[in-house]
């Protein structure tokens, strides 16, 4: 194998095909770059069972061929490179790299042992990147990282008619988005549903920003169902974590008239601020009233914090307790200048009842709703 290529072109791909493999693999086969040079050009790929990504590339192929080799020290070495064309070459002892004057060799790892990579085919549909890439990043935080319950790590896609959905919970809230679908292949009355992991998709929102249209394809059976995310030369695949996704969505109350609207940028300040005496994961207290909202934080002996904003409230004051951290995180996902927050009423008067959090925008309906409550889901 032996071809030429551009620096930055090079660099970007290996970086690309890395970025979702994990830090530490049990496999050591695992943590290589798999790069095939033919006559298409060259084709540079990462797999770990669970996720993979490919990309292809241009380059001048001089001797077509496929070889493996380690991939954070592949993009480690080509993001330092000089500002020069790449020559990769192989020998008896692995590859060759050259790079004006510097020169590596670097072993190979035997390509036999390295598993195929997922062939991509089934129903798909088109979303836009940039409104995919904003509701992942509004909606994936809110899934769980702790291992125990999995289905509770991943983020729910659900496709039916021109509507694709994210959800994510992890017991104590649930974060949903919803974003334009050009269904494809899935017909206007069935539901296609993929349970993603949060880790992976949020990757995939970060790598896909600006890439026009993604093309989201449901692939695969049985146990191993994929899916996978295509842009331009790019493609990210993932297994599909297995189980059953709560209902969350019976959760979301109706409209009601009973919530405040306040200033986005000040209430995350003010939370900021006084939730700074708190001990962690203790609620900060909150108090609407038609004057405004008041925060009171009671941390140790030693410290406590108040502050006031304004804020207009429909219906009867309230006082609740919210976990600040979860607040901020939604207010930070809201991306409107004002932020309504609706307060709902439960039957079991023993109970507390969710906050729905939602932007406070006029004539449009909302596509990003944060339900907010302890043991949201131990009810």
């Amino acid at each position: 194998m032996k071809f030429h290529v551009n620096r930055d072109v090079f660099s970007e791909a290996v970086s690309f095909v890395v970025k979702l493999l994990p830090q530490r693999n049990p496999q050591p086969i695992l943590a290589g770059v798999l790069i095939e040079a033919s006559d298409e050009g060259l084709s540079l790929a990462a797999f770990d069972y669970e996720a993979s990504a490919r990309t292809l590339i241009e380059a001048t192929v001089d001797e077509p061929g496929t070889i493996l080799v380690h991939g954070r020290l592949l993009s480690d070495i080509a993001s330092r490179l000089p500002n020069a064309p790449i020559q990769i070459q192989q020998d008896d002892d692995g590859i060759v790299l050259t790079c004006g004057s510097a020169r590596f060799t670097l072993a190979s790892m035997p390509v036999q042992e390295y598993p195929a990579i997922p062939e991509v085919s089934g129903d798909a549909g088109l979303v836009p990147g940039d409104d995919f890439s904003t509701a992942i990043s509004q909606v994936a935080f809110a899934a769980s990282r702790d291992d125990v319950t999995p289905v509770l790590t991943g983020v729910q896609l659900e496709v039916k008619g021109t509507e694709l959905s994210l959800v994510a919970t992890d017991r104590y809230r649930v974060a949903l988005r919803d974003v334009q679908w050009d269904g494809g292949g899935v017909a206007g009355d069935e539901t296609a549903t993929a349970l993603v992991p949060a880790r992976t998709l949020t990757e995939v929102g970060k790598t896909f920003a600006h890439s026009g249209d993604i093309q989201v394809t449901f692939s695969g059976s049985g146990d191993r169902e994929i899916i996978a995310f295509t842009a331009g030369n790019r493609t990210v695949t993932s297994l599909l974590i297995k189980g059953n996704f709560p209902p969350v969505r019976r959760l979301f109350p109706e409209q009601t008239d009973h919530y405040a609207v306040v200033n986005t940028a000040e209430l995350a300040e003010a939370v900021r601020r006084v939730s700074l005496v708190l001990d962690r994961s203790a609620p900060l207290r909150f108090t609407f009233t038609g004057e405004g909202v008041s925060m009171d934080a009671s941390g140790t002996e030693h410290a406590r914090a108040t502050e006031s904003v304004d804020a207009t409230l429909t219906g009867e004051e309230v006082t609740l307790g919210l976990n600040p951290q979860y607040l901020l995180e939604a207010l930070t996902a809201v991306k409107s200048e004002f932020t309504r927050i609706t307060f709902t009423s439960s039957e079991n008067s023993n109970k507390l009842s969710p906050v729905l959090i939602t932007p406070q925008t006029s004539g449009t309906p909302e596509s990003f709703r944060y339900l907010l409550q302890p043991n949201l889901l131990l009810r």
